[in-house]
């Protein structure tokens, strides 16, 4: 008789540890789900994700995050070994190799990022790119600019008007294109 109610303490105990071992997994699988920016979901995931395909779609970001941070590493280190300069030294500018203007696009699902980078002698209005980005089906929500040395280096974040339309991005690139060279 005090085996059996040994063995139902220790079937009590067991249950409470794994539902607190489940009740801990879920707060980290939703705290990992809350880390992951909304545009990387697929369109579909506006329904109800499973908790695999939650996991499945970070680690996914995960990786690329990755990838993008080597790229950019890779960047860093062709720029300072095109001008010769140190990390210490950032007033001398940090792409002299680059060939100007660049166009860089970037979608995000349903948000674009567009990066424009010009010299000083070729000059454009910001007003104009608004334009293009609006009359190609996205708001422009943030912009900015800043002059570093003799370039200019323009950033605008953009949202898509009509999520089942989406934005071209090969138009709107080389409208930008058109605009800039």
């Amino acid at each position: 008789m005090k085996k059996s109610s040994s063995s139902e303490q220790s079937k009590l105990d067991r249950k409470t540890v794994e539902r607190n071992r489940r009740i801990h997994m879920k707060g980290l699988c939703f705290k990992l789900g809350s880390l992951i920016p909304p545009h990387h979901f697929k369109p579909s995931s506006k329904d109800m994700v499973s908790q695999q395909d939650q996991l499945d779609q970070a680690a996914t970001y995960i990786k690329k995050l990755r990838e993008r941070i080597e790229e950019l590493k890779g960047m860093k280190q062709l720029a300072m070994g095109n001008t010769g300069i140190s990390t210490g030294n950032i007033t001398e500018p940090m792409m002299a190799g680059l060939i100007l203007p660049v166009v860089e696009l970037r979608d995000l699902g349903s948000s674009l990022e567009v990066v424009l980078i010009s010299g000083l002698k070729k000059n454009f209005m910001l007003y104009e790119v608004i334009v293009i980005l609006e009359e190609e089906g996205a708001e422009v929500v943030n912009a900015s600019f800043s002059t570093v040395g003799d370039k200019i280096f323009h950033t605008l974040h953009a949202q898509v008007k009509i999520s089942r339309v989406g934005v071209d991005t090969s138009r709107v690139w080389q409208r930008l294109r058109e605009l800039i060279c």
